[in-house]
């Protein structure tokens, strides 16, 4: 991705995207009970005042009656069609991992099989956006965070702290390259999760060989505990792999995520922020909403002099409903060079 000349003036980038994720898979109720959401009433409203408050991607979990995140694919059904009818133009996004949170006080978190997670492509209705994550990695959701950032949650307790301490994303090829094909088939757009250069890499690959023929969309992880880790250093050598045609998010995790989503304020990147993320304050004085956190983006974005995206805005944005018939047109649209002529693409791959 290149900065030229303005490159930091608002008037040269795109109205800000900010994606909210309010759910907190990872949190009991009884962690935040001002604003986990447990009713699906009261998931769906929350989908409504981030909304209200300027968030135009919402990154969907649903939980059940007793405080426990869902793994019924028909509760996403529910909470999805909820969601439509309450802020139809809300870009709705399922994250893929569905299963983080644990079934009962005290369990493992742990994934479900491939070919139920394969099962997102026919969620009805459908919605625009599912997370996928490429590579298996260790996702120790807790290295970033400070002893003080979990006292007295049920994320601190021996139980929880293990087992989310010790998660592992898994994302063989065997899964992700038929969950792609699964998802545009469908017409639902992948938003990539990029760990670190690697993840991107090979999604890249993915793309020359047309496996996946869409706008790159997605996320740059900084969590550390086998994600990025949350420097500039990290950030930037991110940004130099990726072509400029990529709508990027930057996610990052308790008390940096101010700080990461400013920097990608500052460059004409997307920010996402939510109790998924952060239960804090700057000063961890006192815990933030949802809602608050969106509001302090908000603020922040337009003292930078840059304007927030509605769910209109933010659909041309992230290119919601389009894909490519060809690798070419996909590589040209991305801002990709094009596939150099006569060979192979990736390591003993022809071009699909």
């Amino acid at each position: 991705m290149n900065f030229l000349d303005g490159s930091l003036f608002p008037e040269n980038q795109d109205k800000l995207v900010i994606t909210a994720a309010p759910y907190g898979p990872e949190w009991m109720p009884s962690d935040f009970p001002e604003d986990i959401p447990v009713s699906m009433e009261a998931q769906v409203q929350k989908a409504v005042d981030c909304y209200n408050a300027g968030a135009s991607v919402l990154h969907l979990h649903v939980r059940e009656l007793d405080g426990t995140g869902s793994k019924r694919l028909s509760k996403f059904n529910e909470l999805i069609a909820g969601v439509r009818k309450a802020v139809p133009q809300m870009v709705i996004q399922v994250g893929g991992s569905i299963s983080f949170a644990p079934e009962s006080e005290g369990a493992a978190a742990k994934w479900l099989s491939d070919d139920t997670r394969h099962m997102l492509a026919d969620l009805d209705p459908k919605p625009d956006q599912v997370t996928v994550t490429v590579n298996t990695s260790q996702m120790n959701v807790i290295e970033q965070m400070d002893v003080e950032d979990i006292a007295g949650t049920t994320l601190a307790e021996p139980a929880g702290f293990r087992a989310y301490s010790n998660m592992v994303v898994p994302s063989t090829p065997s899964f992700f390259e038929e969950h792609i094909r699964r998802l545009s088939k469908a017409g639902i757009q992948s938003a990539f999760q990029f760990y670190n250069i690697n993840s991107y890499e090979t999604v890249e690959r993915l793309i020359r060989r047309g496996i996946y023929k869409g706008p790159l969309v997605c996320n740059w992880v900084a969590i550390g505990g086998g994600m990025d880790q949350p420097t500039i250093y990290s950030l930037a050598n991110f940004l130099r792999a990726i072509p400029d045609g990529t709508m990027l998010t930057v996610e990052s995790s308790m008390r940096n995520v101010l700080p990461i989503n400013m920097m990608g304020i500052a460059m004409g990147l997307h920010v996402r922020c939510g109790i998924e993320d952060n239960l804090w304050n700057q000063s961890r004085t006192e815990k933030a909403s949802t809602v608050k956190q969106i509001e302090q983006m908000v603020r922040v974005s337009r003292e930078f002099g840059r304007e927030i995206a509605d769910g209109k805005e933010a659909r041309r944005i992230c290119k919601i409903g389009v894909f490519y018939e060809t690798v070419e047109e996909t590589l040209a649209a991305n801002g990709f060079a094009p596939n150099a002529k006569g060979r192979q693409q990736g390591y003993l791959r022809k071009a699909a």
